[in-house]
């Protein structure tokens, strides 16, 4: 079994799950709120080891014509810290997972304010279940950007 955590990177708070690849699903966590690149590479990293994860998927910004923008600049450069600090980084397409999870805690009867990070979380599970339900689980990472 290979544990996993979904990542939903955004300037003031990165949205949080967590996963297998024995149970393939996700389960949305607090985000985590930072001050700097470097405490939020060190809030991964902790928490990959307080989970035993060895993968971390990161959603990635494309913009709506396919390309990649600033914003999916900032993201790939934080993947990339994250890999110099020991974790196994791969990128999923992330496109529309804040709208599609607002929607669904709407449709359960929930509007969290935005500072909450819930919507930040909720977005991040749907990530890093797009993940697992693309591939079969043995050797997984496959970087699909």
């Amino acid at each position: 079994m290979t544990r996993l955590i979904g990542l939903d990177h955004g300037s003031r708070r990165i949205g949080v799950a967590v996963g297998d690849t024995e149970t393939r699903m996700a389960f949305a966590r607090p985000a985590l709120r930072t001050r700097s690149s470097a405490a939020a590479e060190e809030a991964v990293k902790r928490l990959a080891d307080e989970e035993g994860a060895t993968i971390v998927v990161v959603g990635l910004p494309y913009l709506a014509d396919g390309s990649e923008g600033t914003q999916a600049a900032a993201v790939r450069g934080f993947g990339e810290r994250l890999r110099r600090i020991g974790l196994e980084v791969v990128y999923e397409d992330e496109r529309l997972s804040s709208w599609a999870a607002g929607e669904g805690l709407a449709e359960g009867g929930r509007r969290p304010p935005r500072e909450s990070g819930e919507v930040d979380s909720a977005a991040a599970r749907l990530i890093l279940q797009q993940y697992l339900d693309a591939r079969p689980s043995p050797g997984l990472p496959e970087e699909t950007t």
